[in-house]
């Protein structure tokens, strides 16, 4: 009797195993490819450090810049196209408030995310 209940338990915790493995590292759905993971992840550090030039350039100036701006001063430097698929454009209200988005350039990127941040250093993901 013994015998039977440690093989069951054996089984069993080998079943938990199992599953556990293939949640972890089967590629669930949902999951992004891992160059997609990546590429995402520096489009996030771009926006991020967009926006703190943003913050940088409205403290010496009083105002939000334009991309151009940004690049003519030294705090960017790329152009704004063509940054790993994704094309960026700044949005300016008012002077007070700003919108950096990040879109798929990329004609393989097509069904990737759009990404954009504000002022409040907020990425979000449309």
């Amino acid at each position: 009797m013994k015998a039977i209940l440690g093989m069951l338990g054996l089984v069993i915790v080998v079943a938990i195993g199992y599953f556990i493995y293939t949640a972890r590292f089967s590629g669930e759905k949902g999951t992004s490819p891992p160059k997609q993971e990546i590429d995402l992840t520096a489009i996030r550090m771009d926006l991020l450090s967009l926006a703190q030039a943003e913050r940088r350039y409205a403290a010496t100036n009083g105002s939000y810049a334009t991309l151009e701006q940004l690049r003519r001063e030294g705090s960017v430097s790329f152009d704004g196209t063509g940054r790993r698929g994704y094309g960026y454009e700044i949005d300016i209200e008012d002077a007070q408030h700003f919108r950096i988005t990040a879109r798929p350039a990329d004609p393989e990127k097509v069904d990737w995310p759009t990404l954009s941040i504000d002022e409040t250093a907020q990425i979000s993901t449309q």
